[in-house]
């Protein structure tokens, strides 16, 4: 693709967990398409080093800014960081999330369930809402936000609790936000992905367990294939906008009775 023709071109967009995974390589495909790009997440040190690598492919701006997602003071800080340094805010991609070992549902922690709980749901509510206080009050108005929704967003895997409630708390962000961004030219979609090729998922290819009871190798599909979907998601204009989509391995067991 030719530098005139990249979709990104001029605009700003932050990726949280943009350090590693699945963010990482959105990340690293936005700033292919010319967007300048912001990272953050809690290691300061991955996220240097990640923005490095990823500006001497693209040749473009990639900033880092180290932030936890489950503090509002720091997040108050990062959009105030992005609004200071570039003056607007074009796409959000809410990304960051954790998860907890997979053990019976009685015996998740309360501080575990508070973890993930904080990290998956609250910090894309607190990111959606300062970016809503951003886009809001930009010239041009309005912008983009795309949540990471996991396929756990409308099918669970065994001993997930945590994680399935608030990705399925993510649906129901998603389009709170799309309801209410109308008003103000704000987009929300929201991208379920399964089984994409990362340090979180390389056990599915030596056995995970299945919905009756069996451990089973499952199929994983490379991060690009979902950073080339995210790309598209960004590329509509705001009149424009994919609401759901999934991107998965084809023959992962998620289509048919478990």
């Amino acid at each position: 693709m030719t530098q005139g023709t990249r979709t990104g071109e001029g605009k700003i967009a932050l990726v949280t967990g943009g350090g590693t995974g699945v963010g990482r390589g959105i990340a690293q495909a936005l700033s292919n398409e010319g967007y300048v790009v912001v990272i953050t997440g809690r290691r300061s040190d991955v996220l240097a080093a990640a923005a490095r690598e990823i500006a001497a492919e693209s040749g473009g701006v990639v900033r880092a800014v180290a932030c936890d997602i489950g503090d509002p003071g720091e997040i108050k800080d990062l959009f105030d960081t992005v609004r200071a340094e570039f003056g607007r805010l074009d796409l959000l991609v809410n990304n960051a999330g954790t998860n907890v070992p997979p053990v019976p549902l009685e015996e998740v922690t309360f501080e575990q369930w508070s973890a993930v709980v904080a990290a998956n749901l609250t910090g894309a509510f607190l990111c959606t809402q300062q970016a809503f206080r951003l886009m809001k009050a930009q010239e041009p108005r309005g912008g983009r936000i795309i949540n990471n929704g996991s396929i756990s967003a409308s099918t669970p895997r065994p001993h997930s609790a945590p994680y399935t409630a608030t990705k399925h708390a993510i649906t129901g962000l998603t389009k709170s936000t799309a309801l209410d961004g109308r008003v103000h030219d704000i987009a929300c979609g929201q991208i379920d992905i399964g089984n994409a090729a990362t340090d979180m998922t390389q056990k599915m290819s030596t056995g995970v367990m299945q919905a009756n009871g069996e451990i089973a190798a499952e199929p994983t599909i490379p991060v690009a294939h979902v950073a080339e979907a995210v790309i598209y998601m960004a590329s509509l204009p705001l009149t424009a906008n994919v609401l759901t989509m999934t991107v998965m391995a084809t023959k992962m067991p998620l289509v048919g009775r478990g």
